[in-house]
């Protein structure tokens, strides 16, 4: 008689990967990477260890996605590559890094799901998407537009990666999507030629409305995804850097990422994640919910592209 528990592993016991993924697979679709930098947040800090807590927290998800219907890691024969080696004292050297990294999955078509640190690493993906695929769209999750300027006259900072990648020329303003907004003002996106999606605006008019929006003014332009978990209500997602309440419950923001068929994803990255204020681990396990849910999208676009093709 066979055991069943015989290649079973508790949850609490890790590789130290998201879900106990392979660093290495036959012709990857996703990958996992950790960017672990912190050092450009104006307010709390330690989302540096915002990877390590959302793969910890991965332990307690199942293979399967059952609303969705898919096996999002086995499908994508998705791996982890670990953290890059960021340097905490130097943005710019960081930036770089993290551009090689990202840039190095892109050019081979693999997806790469980035686990922040704080928000200013997505200027470095999105330098990479552009080298990639031109300039790209962009979908925006996030209490804050990170549209301002400087920062106590310093430019690169966690509040301004999306006015950089404006002047840098890495995204088509015109199919720059921001959901969420509710923390400060929304002047400087307005201004770079964004569509902006408030809060209230969303919770008046309802998840479906809003992304069948975004799908049109995106299309099927590759399409960089950020999410930034103090979308989340503090209530639900208390371990962040700068948190903002008024926001989605947990279980809004899951519809929320599920409704994102549709559109053609080159890249994700969830940041913000800040464990020293998640004492019960609800912030991290969300992340690693909503990482769960990025990987079933792609999942879902190989599957239709495989389909198609037959």
């Amino acid at each position: 008689m066979s055991n069943p528990f015989e290649n079973y592993k508790p949850d609490f016991c890790t590789s130290g990967t998201f879900m106990r993924l392979p660093s290495e697979s036959e012709i990857p679709k996703v990958a996992i990477l950790g960017i672990p930098f912190d050092t450009a947040a104006s307010y709390r800090v330690g989302a540096r260890f915002g990877p390590q807590a959302i793969r910890q927290a991965s332990m307690c998800l199942s293979s399967y996605h059952a609303l969705l219907d898919v096996s999002p890691f086995e499908e994508t024969n998705a791996i982890d590559i670990g953290d890059l080696s960021v340097v905490t004292q130097n943005i710019h050297k960081s930036y770089e890094i993290i551009e090689n990294g990202m840039f190095d999955l892109m050019k081979k078509g693999i997806v790469p799901i980035g686990l922040g640190g704080d928000h200013s690493i997505t200027l470095a993906s999105l330098r990479a998407a552009a080298k990639a695929y031109g300039p790209v769209a962009l979908l925006h999750f996030d209490s804050h537009t990170d549209t301002w300027d400087t920062y106590m006259d310093e430019k690169y900072w966690h509040g301004s990666p999306f006015i950089r990648a404006h002047e840098e020329g890495l995204i088509q303003p015109k199919k720059v999507v921001q959901i969420g907004m509710r923390g400060w003002d929304i002047t400087s996106s307005l201004d770079l030629g964004y569509n902006v999606i408030s809060q209230n605006q969303l919770f008046t008019r309802g998840i479906d409305e809003v992304i069948l929006q975004a799908k049109s003014i995106i299309g099927d332009t590759p399409c960089f995804l950020t999410f930034d978990i103090d979308f989340v209500d503090p209530a639900y997602a208390p371990g962040t850097g700068t948190p903002e309440v008024g926001g989605f419950s947990s279980h809004k923001t899951l519809k929320l990422i599920r409704s994102l068929t549709g559109f053609n994803f080159i890249g994700f990255d969830l940041v913000e994640v800040l464990p020293s204020f998640d004492p019960t681990q609800t912030t991290a396990l969300l992340a690693a919910t909503i990482v769960h849910t990025f990987g079933s999208l792609v999942a879902l676009k190989v599957r239709q592209d495989s389909i198609m093709k037959k």
